[in-house]
């Protein structure tokens, strides 16, 4: 019998006010696995992040966490049951505090989690600042003294101060410099499987989903329109919007690049039937009238696309 995923996500959405920022959202996560959510900036993968860790209240869904229900948690059970579930952000400059040390950093989670002794949490610190390959100096700097690279490498070590289940990386490497990104992914990697995490992989770069994910959604204004394992995503594209996205992906085609057309479509405003069909090649009239729904491809993969009625039935 199969473990129950550590994460799982049924039904989830949320409004602001008329904006549909993320509309009926499902996914599970095994332990130890990475889960990618890919799109386009503007698809809702960031705001399915922060509702995941309730950092945001939905406006419906159900998201249980190590088997719990976390809409049924009060404030103060939320706040003990963070220490099991940590972010990584986009930009490590703004998401460490300037006026606190490294040293600093990396024991505050513990303080407020009552994880150890004082002595405890130092070298938890020192331990950790060893394995993002940090010198024990560093603990006594300062986040301005340190590059972009090295400051994420700090936020991924305080993410982990707390020996947490999940982690949710949110774009994590975007604001770095290409030749960083391989060194900080590869870290990741090797943490990961170091301190069995699990991950929920926030990217709008399909080389970066590749390389760190396990299984793969891709998410358009606020949904997700195909989901399943990485080589069925890569190899075997269903839906229009996935297999543009390859498409756009640098390195693909002898150096002419294809590209979306248009740009995506305001959350104010959704367009009917399927959201995509504005800007699909291949959108015919029932598109518009009537929402596709999600379906089975076999060996993990589904998508929602009227056109797959037709390949199905072949």
């Amino acid at each position: 019998m199969s473990e129950d995923p550590i994460l799982s996500v049924s039904g989830l959405s949320k409004s602001f006010n008329t904006v549909q920022a993320v509309r009926d959202v499902s996914f599970s996560i095994p332990r130890g696995k990475t889960f990618g959510l890919v799109g386009e900036s503007g698809s809702g993968k960031s705001t399915t992040a922060r509702l995941v860790l309730r950092l945001v209240e939905p406006t419906k869904g159900v998201i249980r966490f190590r088997g719990r229900d976390l809409s049924s948690f009060s404030a103060r059970d939320l706040r003990a049951e963070r220490r099991h579930m940590q972010m990584i952000f986009q930009d490590p400059f703004g998401s460490l505090n300037p006026r606190m040390s490294v040293r600093d950093t990396l024991v505050e989670p513990q303080l407020v989690h009552n994880i150890g002794t004082n002595a405890e949490q130092l070298r938890t610190a020192e331990r950790l600042l060893a394995e993002v390959s940090l010198p024990r100096a560093a603990l006594d700097r300062f986040p301005h003294e340190f590059s972009g690279g090295q400051r994420q490498r700090i936020a991924i070590a305080r993410a982990l101060s707390t020996n947490p289940d999940l982690i949710v990386a949110d774009e994590p490497v975007s604001a770095l410099d290409v030749s960083v990104q391989a060194q900080v992914l590869n870290l990741m990697r090797d943490l990961q499987d170091r301190h069995g995490t699990t991950m929920l992989f926030i990217s709008h770069d399909l080389r970066v989903v590749q390389f760190m994910c396990d299984e793969i959604a891709v998410m358009y204004l606020g949904e997700i329109v195909e989901q399943g394992p990485r080589d069925r995503i890569y190899g075997a594209a269903a839906h229009p919007y996935t297999k543009a996205l390859l498409a756009s992906a640098p390195g693909k085609g002898s150096g002419q690049r294809a590209r979306l057309k248009g740009e995506i479509p305001s959350a104010h405003a959704v367009p009917s039937g399927c959201a995509f069909r504005t800007r699909c090649p291949h959108a015919i009239a029932r598109c518009a009238s009537e929402k596709p729904v999600m379906r089975d491809l076999g060996n993990g993969q589904k998508a929602a696309c009227h056109l797959l009625d037709t390949a199905l039935a072949a």
